[in-house]
């Protein structure tokens, strides 16, 4: 073999070498673009993709009231019977909740959520037929008599729904002092549920 024929056995080496240098930068770069162009999509994805809140809400005052009851010893007809007695705390919320969106909201119930040492205790709110009930079977009722804010409201767009409303939790007021929190949740059609942790301090009456 001639030193002609080595030298341009290298030279061709070389440029092939060369072209692939080339090849493999067009590739990176490529690459580079096509990773910018994924994530630009992603982000846009997630930022058109959420929708904002179509409500919020805010609790305005909390009253909470031990009650001790017995039952009155007759059964519907008259009839003796055994008594019992049991304690509830009845805790009281005055809400408003507003609605972000451009149609209507449908609430359709709502939880007073206690979280206590073995988990967290739920308690739906009454209506408000039965929320006024509370004051007729009680009429010693310490807490404000206000408007009841139905479960089952409706909301329109731009308004602000605002009313009291009543839970009540089958334990003593001890236990309910030794509680490590408290929410409320509200559900509402076609809508993921609002939760609101009061920023108020509860009354004890």
């Amino acid at each position: 073999m001639s030193l002609l024929r080595q030298d341009s056995t290298k030279l061709d080496d070389a440029a092939l070498g060369e072209e692939l240098t080339k090849g493999s930068s067009h590739v990176v770069w490529a690459g580079l673009a096509a990773a910018v162009v994924v994530s630009a999509a992603i982000a846009l994805y997630f930022v058109w993709g959420q929708k904002p809140p179509a409500a919020s809400g805010e609790i305005e005052q909390i009253w909470v009231h031990p009650q001790h009851s017995e039952s009155s010893g007759f059964d519907a007809n008259g009839a003796p019977m055994a008594t019992e007695s049991f304690d509830q705390v009845y805790v009281f919320a005055l809400v408003k909740l507003h609605n972000l969106s451009d149609k209507p909201l449908f609430l359709h119930s709502i939880t007073a959520n206690a979280t206590m040492g073995d988990g967290i205790h739920s308690s739906y709110a009454a209506t408000a037929t039965d929320y006024d009930r509370v004051f007729l079977a009680y009429p010693q009722m310490p807490v404000p008599h206000g408007k009841a804010l139905s479960p089952q409201t409706t909301i329109e767009p731009g308004q602000t729904a605002e009313g009291t409303m009543v839970s009540a939790f089958r334990m003593t007021k001890q236990e309910w002092d030794a509680r490590k929190g408290l929410d409320f949740t509200f559900a509402i059609q076609y809508q993921p549920n609002l939760k609101i942790a009061p920023q108020t301090a509860v009354i004890d009456r």
